[in-house]
């Protein structure tokens, strides 16, 4: 871990001068680092992963840090121990604090016990003590016994005017975080690619994820996600790989990459087993294909990503209508939120350090703001941002048709949006199962790129290379 990479220590200084000038006068921020996780016991640990805004301002990538930066002055201390012989024996020599602080641009450290001193001498002063929301249960203990009080008060403590400045300064990627996001992508291609020509009748699931999994380790990368590699594909993240492909099946591939620096990728696929799709595979891939095409084409800056979902979802309807699924007015179809009987999600997220980038930081902050407040509706509540672009975000976007047996089941006793969902022709697609493509897009100052080595896509494409082998 202490050889990890990283950007220039002047990237880290710049990064957490520009937060403390956010926040200036406003005290203290508490920027926790992880901590090592057992699995089930204390010496079998699962692969460390830092925290990301961690990550951001201080580069580190090993357990038990704390960074501390300090608000009035800009100032910012390292928070950690020095290995001792113990440690030693595990991991074999490595830096002391202060060497690897030094490549992050940090000159102060000091041992963790002196944390406690310098939150009580800050509580004394009156001065505010800010910290993001904590999404691990030793995050939380650490931070009660610092500020001597309750898990629960942690929670509800997290510091709102930090959340904001870290969210608007984490959403603009630079070009070296576009080019770590690429490196990661490069791997993805080549996963993506290996699923395609490994996907026929007769396997398991698991036999293709595994597969994925062991391209990954074999170049000392991991999963930035759990593999979503399902013949279910109306299920939108599966929890096991154990079916058994046959002919006339087809697998939504939702596979993506953490790169070195913890840059995630997140790329979906919808293979036909078989090596070709039947005609209303064909059909139900090329209207979600058009859908993802029409929504990237208006992608820009000031544009919002609630009209660009909405775009794609009126896309899918107008689709669906000549297929007998759908009847009438395809705006009032979205409006009225009878879409979303194949389009339960959103569109797309954020994504950077995480694959739902921030998303621990709370979805109210990352994407939406005092200008776009989430729709109450079935479907649309579901979309992760709503609010306008900005150069530098990176987007998924990932539309998809879900046919969900049960909710055509209730929906229909309903008699819901009766005028609108021709009820007859959906029984019939009940076994359609699930489609989703997914490609992540940068926006530009005039408009937007997807990111990354194309991956085949079309019809075409995917049952040229799915040929092979």
């Amino acid at each position: 871990m202490s050889n990890a990479p990283l950007f220039s220590a002047e990237t880290y200084q710049q990064r957490r001068q520009q937060l403390a000038s956010q926040l200036q006068g406003q005290g203290i921020a508490l920027i926790m680092g992880n901590i090592d996780s057992p699995m089930n016991y204390l010496h079998n640990i699962y692969p460390f992963r830092q925290d990301s805004c961690f990550s951001y301002y201080f580069g580190l990538q090993a357990p038990d840090l704390v960074g501390v930066i300090d608000l009035d002055t800009g100032n910012s201390t390292m928070f950690g121990d020095d290995p001792n012989l113990d440690a030693v024996v595990w991991t074999g020599p490595l830096p002391v604090l202060a060497t690897r602080s030094a490549r992050a641009g940090i000159t102060a450290t000091a041992t963790l016990s002196a944390l406690c001193d310098v939150v009580n001498q800050a509580k004394a002063q009156g001065r505010s003590i800010h910290y993001l929301p904590p999404y691990r249960g030793e995050t939380v203990i650490t931070l009660a016994d610092l500020l001597g009080t309750t898990p629960a008060a942690i929670k509800a403590g997290a510091s709102v005017p930090l959340i904001k400045a870290v969210v608007a300064q984490r959403e603009i990627k630079s070009a070296d975080e576009i080019s770590e996001m690429t490196a990661a992508l490069e791997i993805t291609a080549q996963v993506h690619e290996l699923a395609m020509r490994l996907t026929k009748p007769g396997r398991f699931e698991y036999e293709i994820v595994g597969a994925m999994e062991g391209l990954l380790r074999s170049h000392d990368l991991q999963l930035a996600y759990p593999s979503i590699f399902s013949k279910r594909g109306e299920v939108l993240h599966n929890g096991s790989h154990l079916n058994q492909l046959q002919d006339g099946d087809w697998v939504v591939n939702d596979t993506g990459t953490n790169s070195r620096m913890n840059y995630a990728s997140d790329i979906t696929r919808t293979l036909p087993v078989s090596g070709q799709f039947t005609e209303r595979q064909k059909a139900l891939y090329n209207i979600t294909l058009d859908a993802q095409l029409a929504a990237i084409a208006m992608m820009k800056p000031g544009v919002t990503n609630l009209a660009v979902h909405k775009h794609a979802c009126q896309k899918l309807v107008e689709g669906l209508i000549p297929l007998g699924l759908f009847k009438g007015d395809p705006a009032e179809i979205v409006d009225s939120g009878a879409y979303a009987l194949v389009f339960q999600c959103g569109l797309g997220h954020q994504i950077g350090m995480d694959v739902h980038d921030m998303e621990n930081l709370g979805e109210a902050y990352v994407g939406y703001d005092e200008h776009n407040a989430r729709s109450t509706l079935f479907g649309m509540r579901n979309l992760r941002m709503g609010k306008a672009y900005k150069t530098g975000m990176v987007m998924t976007v990932e539309p998809g048709l879900y046919f969900i047996p049960q909710q055509i089941d209730m929906w229909a006793a309903e008699n819901r949006h009766a005028h609108l969902i021709n009820y007859d022709t959906f029984q019939q697609y009940k076994d359609a199962g699930g489609v989703r493509i997914e490609d992540e897009v940068l926006i530009t100052d005039t408009g937007c790129r997807v990111i990354g080595k194309p991956i085949p896509k079309t019809v075409d494409e995917v049952e040229a290379l799915m040929g092979i082998g």
